[in-house]
C-alpha cells in the first residue's frame, strides 16, 4: 500500500524560521469580535471565535466551514521547553488538516483529532516533540507501519497509516481515527472486569495481531492496555450488581462496548528480530522475566504482554502493581511458582543483587515490610482467575498459565495460543450484538 508522503524528511527540508514569539490571534486589538482565546498546547483558556458564542462546540461541519482561514497556517510559535507543538482549537495544521482537539498526550508528543479536507473525515494525528530521539524514534515507527500496511491483507488489528509529513520541525503521523483503549474504558467502568467472553474474544485479536507481527519477523515490546484501542467508541449500558459506588441503590451500571473489534497501536518501540535486544523494554506492569534479569528477549516478551493484560482484563486491576525490580520478581513467584533455577544462574550484573545461593533474594532482600504484604496479598493465578470467571475458568486458566510461562523457550508462541480453545469465534461481536438486542 503505498503512502502519500507530503514532504521530505530529514531536516534539511524543515523550516529554519526565526523562532521569536509572533502575535498571536488573541494579542490584536478587534473591535467588532469579542476577545479571543483559544487552547494552547490542550490548555482551555477560553472560547476560541471559530467555534461561536457558544462554549459548546457545534458539529463538524459548521465547525470546519467558518472561523479561522480554511488555507491559511497559524503564525510561527516557539515549542513549548519540553518540544511539544503550540496549538490552539481550529487551527490549520497544514492546509490539508484543521485541529478539533487533542485526544491524548505521551512521552512522544500529542495525538490530535483533526478534520481531514481531502477525505472529509476525522483523523488522529500523532505531532512528535521536535527532539531528534523522539523524530529519529518516530521515523522507524513509520517504517514499520509502511511494512505492516504492505503485507496486511486480511486485517492485522494494527491501526492504518493514512499519511505522514513534517511540519515546523514536528514529524506529524496520520492515522485512521479509533475509538478508546483498553484502559480507557476499564477507567470509565471503575474498573469493572470485562465479561470473561469478551475477554476470549479481544484475546483473540490480540493474538491474531502479535501472530502477524512476529511472522513479519517484528516485535511490538510495548503491548499494554493503553495500546489497544476498540475500533469504535459506541457503547451500551446495562444494570450491574449494586456497589459502594453507586449514588443511589439499584442505579448502578456498567458500559460494554457495542463492538469487540480492536487494533493495536504505537510502534515506535517496535524492533527487528536481528536487532540487538539486550535493554530494557515494555512498560513496567508487563515486562517480562527475562527482561528484567538481563537475558536478552525476543517475541516471546510479547506473549507475557498478551498474558498481563488478558489478566488484567478479567479481573479489573494490573496483575503486578509494583515499581520495583525485586518486588515484581516476587510477585511473579508468588502468582506463578518459583523462578527456574537455570534462568537465576544467569543474571546479568545489573541483575545479581535480586538472586542469592541460586534463588530470589526474597523477602530478605525487601525494601520494606509493606513490600512484604504487598506480594502476600496476592492469589495463585488459578484462584485469581476463579474469583472473576464464572464459567470457562479451566480454559482461560490454562491459556494464561501457557502464556505466562517463565522459560521464554517454553512459553506458548501467538499461533499455538491461537489453538489452545476450539471455541474462540463462537464469541465477540454476537456477544456484544446478543446484549444490544437485550
Amino acid at each position: 500500500m503505498e503512502m502519500d508522503y507530503v514532504t521530505e524528511f530529514p531536516h534539511i527540508r524543515m523550516d529554519r524560521r526565526p523562532r521569536k514569539r509572533p502575535r498571536l490571534a488573541w494579542d490584536f486589538n478587534q473591535p467588532h469580535k469579542k476577545a479571543q482565546s483559544g487552547m494552547c498546547n490542550g490548555q482551555d483558556v477560553g472560547n476560541v471565535t471559530s467555534f461561536g458564542p457558544s462554549r459548546a462546540l457545534p458539529d463538524h461541519a459548521s465547525l470546519f466551514e467558518k472561523g479561522l482561514a480554511q488555507k491559511v497556517s497559524p503564525l510561527w510559535r516557539d515549542d513549548d521547553k519540553d518540544g511539544h507543538y503550540m496549538f490552539a482549537l481550529g487551527e490549520n495544521l497544514t492546509s490539508r488538516y484543521k485541529i478539533y482537539r487533542k485526544v491524548g498526550e505521551g512521552t512522544f508528543g500529542q495525538v490530535l483529532e483533526c478534520w481531514d479536507r481531502e477525505t472529509k473525515e476525522m483523523v488522529a494525528i500523532k505531532v512528535v516533540r521536535s527532539i531528534k530521539k523522539y523524530q529519529e524514534a518516530a521515523m522507524m515507527e513509520l517504517e514499520v507501519l509502511q511494512l505492516l500496511g504492505k503485507y496486511d491483507r486480511n486485517g492485522s488489528r494494527c491501526v492504518k497509516l493514512r499519511n505522514w509529513f513534517d511540519y515546523r520541525n514536528h514529524i506529524c503521523i496520520v492515522f485512521e481515527m479509533l475509538g478508546p483503549s483498553l484502559y480507557d474504558f476499564l477507567q470509565k467502568n471503575n474498573y469493572c472486569p470485562f465479561p470473561v467472553d469478551l475477554v476470549w474474544e479481544l484475546g483473540r485479536q490480540l493474538l491474531e495481531c502479535v501472530a502477524f507481527l512476529h511472522d513479519l519477523c517484528l516485535i511490538h515490546t510495548d503491548l499494554k492496555p493503553e495500546n489497544i484501542l476498540f475500533v469504535s467508541s459506541e457503547y451500551v449500558k446495562i444494570p450491574d450488581k449494586v456497589t459502594s459506588h453507586s449514588p443511589i441503590e439499584g442505579t448502578c451500571y456498567r458500559r460494554l462496548p457495542k463492538s469487540s473489534a480492536i487494533k493495536v497501536i504505537d510502534f515506535g518501540s517496535t524492533a527487528y528480530e536481528h536487532q540487538d535486544h539486550n535493554y530494557i523494554v515494555s512498560t513496567r506492569h508487563y515486562r517480562a522475566p527475562e527482561v528484567i534479569l538481563g537475558l536478552g528477549w525476543s517475541y516471546p516478551c510479547d506473549i507475557w504482554s498478551v498474558g498481563c493484560i488478558l489478566v488484567e482484563l478479567c479481573s479489573g486491576e494490573a496483575l503486578f502493581q509494583t515499581h520495583e525490580n525485586l518486588e515484581h520478581l516476587a510477585m511473579m513467584e508468588r502468582v506463578l511458582g518459583p523462578l527456574p533455577h537455570h534462568m537465576l544462574k544467569r543474571v546479568d550484573r545489573h541483575a545479581e543483587k535480586y538472586v542469592k545461593k541460586g534463588r530470589l533474594d526474597w523477602p530478605e532482600g525487601a525494601t520494606s515490610r509493606e513490600s512484604i504484604k504487598a506480594v502476600l496479598k496476592l492469589p495463585r493465578l488459578q484462584n485469581l482467575v476463579m474469583q472473576h470467571v464464572d464459567h470457562s475458568a479451566g480454559d482461560l486458566i490454562d491459556l494464561l498459565q501457557g502464556l505466562l510461562r517463565f522459560d521464554p523457550c517454553s512459553r506458548l508462541t501467538a499461533r499455538q495460543a491461537l489453538r489452545i480453545r476450539q471455541h474462540w469465534y463462537v464469541v465477540g461481536d454476537e456477544f456484544c450484538l446478543a446484549l444490544n438486542r437485550e
